[in-house]
């Protein structure tokens, strides 16, 4: 599996002044415009927070004219948050009207992630049905992904969910804020929780196509690689985001692109039922994607492993 890397912005300099930075230096400088930016976005969601409490009123039937010919996509929002963090991403989704966007607010009281999974597997049940569609696609932020994924891989969920995006989600588990351990939820979201134990256990023939965005300045994960998907079962791609933080992950211009793209990538979701059928590799990917997705997918030998970064 290729290593992530670390992108880091060039420096132009007098030749007088053409002296090299330490790396400590230039990563420390990049962890605080992180932190910045993480502050803006948190004091921004704080605002915006009471607009998303009730839970949203479901389109009744299927999608009007053009609206609806792709799978309708469903967002799950993270750990004592609701629907108001996605603002911006369901606006992108839906921009072109040809896909449906809900969100699902699950209880802030939940004590139990598996009970959660069963509620989202109802969800999921009543949107296919309203919207005509066979199959939809799931975007989980924080808690939201997991709880999607124990959905898809431990409930059957991968019959119906073509491709489920998570956005800072600890998939290895977190072990950030031990005196919180005293919530159940906390605790199903350790590495040595009997949760964690399910999503780790075999898995063959998944059907759906997993794209996990972590960072390496999210300060909830700990440590930071277990947002990553580990799982040889799956058709997992990470993709490393530089420069942001947690809640950056569900705002951030540039990752609500690459959202969209791997939603709207055809090819990516044809290779998901080729890999499907041979279950002989490891489906893991890893990807580095600078800028803009740019750069191209560097394969290790013998697996389906990928280095992907994606530099904000």
């Amino acid at each position: 599996m290729s290593p992530a890397s670390l992108s880091l912005p060039a420096l132009s300099l007098p030749p007088s002044l053409s002296l090299p930075l330490p790396l400590s230096l230039i990563a420390s400088g990049a962890a605080l415009r992180a932190a910045a930016l993480e502050a803006v976005v948190l004091t921004g969601h704080l605002l915006l927070y009471p607009t998303g409490v009730r839970e949203e009123r479901p389109a009744a039937g299927p999608a009007a004219g053009a609206c609806g010919q792709r799978p309708p996509a469903l967002l799950l929002h993270g750990f004592n948050d609701n629907r108001s963090i996605f603002i911006l991403l369901r606006r992108a989704l839906g921009a072109d009207g040809l896909r449906r966007v809900e969100t699902y607010n699950y209880s802030p009281f939940t004590r139990d992630l598996r009970a959660t999974a069963r509620h989202l597997a109802r969800r999921v049940e009543d949107l296919c049905e309203r919207s005509g569609q066979e199959r939809v696609d799931l975007v989980g932020h924080s808690l939201g992904g997991l709880v999607a994924r124990y959905y898809v891989q431990r409930l059957g969920g991968d019959a119906r969910v073509r491709t489920l995006v998570t956005l800072g989600t600890p998939h290895a588990g977190t072990r950030v804020a031990p005196f919180m351990d005293a919530h159940p939820l906390v605790r199903q979201m350790r590495p040595d929780s009997e949760v964690m134990a399910e999503l780790a256990a075999p898995s063959p023939g998944c059907r759906t196509r997993y794209v996990a965005f972590w960072s390496e300045f999210d300060a909830i994960m700990a440590p930071t690689g277990t947002a990553r998907i580990e799982h040889p079962d799956l058709d997992a791609e990470n993709v490393l985001v530089t420069g942001i933080g947690h809640l950056a992950l569900a705002v951030h211009p540039a990752v609500i692109a690459a959202v969209r793209r791997a939603l709207d990538d055809l090819t990516a979701h044809a290779r998901t039922t080729d890999r499907t059928a041979d279950r002989s590799t490891d489906r893991t990917a890893d990807r580095t994607v600078v800028g803009t997705v740019v750069g191209t997918a560097d394969r290790a030998a013998g697996s389906e492993t990928e280095g992907r970064s994606l530099a904000v």
